[in-house]
């Protein structure tokens, strides 16, 4: 629990609360520094507590039903489109309604991955230094150092690498020709070359004489990653104001979390990623949970649909995630492994799960919505799950009648 500077019998006040934790310690935020007296501090709690009990589900509501309607039928709002990411030239982000259906349907890679990096301390407001760090993050191609030519009549392969381009995209290293000879060690690797340099001219050619090879050695050298991560295509440099003031934020083309967390200058506290998996792997389950909160409130936000309540989206995330792995809403996860048969039927493949139900012998129960709606059943949510008897009872103080 945080400390706050408030009176101990205010505090003796809130503690004997049923409040959940999170709300003691905001009702602790706002009374700390305020001259309150124990009659006012216990009208707060009371509002509050009032408020919270107002707030909470109704015993036997169709929590489930009632989310899905709240998120579905927004849904058909959306648009289909891909847009730009808000404000970053040339950074497209899947939005709309394709997004909502990658996210409940966990895909496992994003159709438009990015990241969002925050830098820490100088990092964050000398341009120079966020460089660093774009040159770190963002892969390096041969394309982007120099120029590349073919000599048919020598059968070699000439890289007129560019000296202002190496001092910038290597800043900690004062010699070209020293990242020169980096650069042709890492192709004599990739590509089992030999190659010759001179200053920052490199050239190498296929061992035997054959036009297909000398080609077919351009394109292998095209994809060769010199320097940053390879899954990450191009970096765009933005200022932008934040909680912290005015600093330099990086976007990415491509995603690739847990390598980005550990590069110097990177605030791994803020950075984020819209692949909601790779949250899973690197900072586990619960970091995933809110991270598909976030992103479908986001999403839906982004399409002026902000008046969808919190509480549906996070119960979609509970369900998707309180096996400790991230599962889909669909055949291949929830509703695929649903207990009842004909809730599994009604979803996808009838034919296919009234089989197998039938060849193991299975019992639905009928407990949930969908399959008490198909036999025709009042559904055991609600008002359909409290039985009430009426019945006629005789007062004990009544005299027995006697026969004739």
């Amino acid at each position: 629990m945080t400390e706050y500077n408030v009176n101990p019998e205010i505090e003796a006040v809130v503690e004997d609360t049923n409040l959940p934790r999170r709300l003691k310690d905001k009702v602790y935020s706002e009374l700390e520094g305020e001259e309150v007296s124990l009659e006012e501090a216990n009208d707060v709690v009371q509002a509050v507590k009032n408020r919270y009990e107002e707030s909470r589900v109704d015993p036997l509501d169709p929590v489930g039903t009632v989310s899905a309607q709240s998120i579905g039928e927004p849904g058909t709002q959306m648009t289909m489109n891909t847009f730009h990411y808000a404000g970053v030239a040339e950074i497209d982000v899947t939005q709309g309604l394709p997004r909502l259906i990658e996210l409940v349907d966990a895909r496992k890679e994003p159709d438009t991955p990015m990241m969002t990096v925050y830098l820490d301390d100088e990092y964050a407001t000398d341009r120079e230094k966020a460089h660093e760090v774009v040159w770190q993050i963002e892969a390096t191609k041969i394309l982007s150092l120099g120029d590349v030519s073919t000599n048919v009549a020598d059968m070699q392969v000439k890289v007129d690498l560019n000296e202002k381009t190496l001092q910038e995209r290597w800043p900690t290293v004062d010699d070209p020709v020293a990242v020169a000879e980096e650069i042709a060690d890492t192709i004599q690797s990739n590509l089992g070359v030999e190659t010759r340099q001179k200053g920052t001219v490199i050239q190498f050619g296929p061992e035997q004489p054959s036009y297909r090879d000398l080609l077919q050695l351009v394109e292998e050298l095209r994809e060769i990653t010199f320097k940053g991560i390879e899954d990450i295509t191009r970096v765009v440099v933005r200022k932008e104001e934040t909680d912290q003031g005015e600093e330099f934020v990086l976007y990415t083309e491509g995603s690739a979390f847990g390598d980005v967390l550990q590069i110097e200058g990177v605030d791994a506290t803020r950075t984020s990623t819209n692949d909601i998996h790779e949250i899973y792997k690197n900072l586990g389950i619960e970091a995933a949970r809110e991270s598909i909160i976030n992103e479908t409130m986001e999403t839906l936000e982004e399409q002026g649909l902000d008046d969808v309540n919190i509480r549906h989206l996070m119960l979609v995330a509970d369900i998707m995630t309180n096996r400790g792995t991230i599962e889909s809403i669909g055949r291949h996860g929830i509703s695929g492994s649903k207990d009842s048969v004909l809730a599994r039927a009604a979803f996808e493949v009838t034919v296919s799960h009234l089989l197998d139900a039938a060849i193991h012998g299975e019992i639905d129960s009928l407990n949930g919505v969908t399959e008490n709606v198909i036999v025709g059943k009042p559904v055991k949510l609600g008002t359909g799950d409290v039985k009430l008897r009426m019945g006629s009872f005789a007062s004990q103080d009544q005299p027995e009648e006697s026969a004739d």
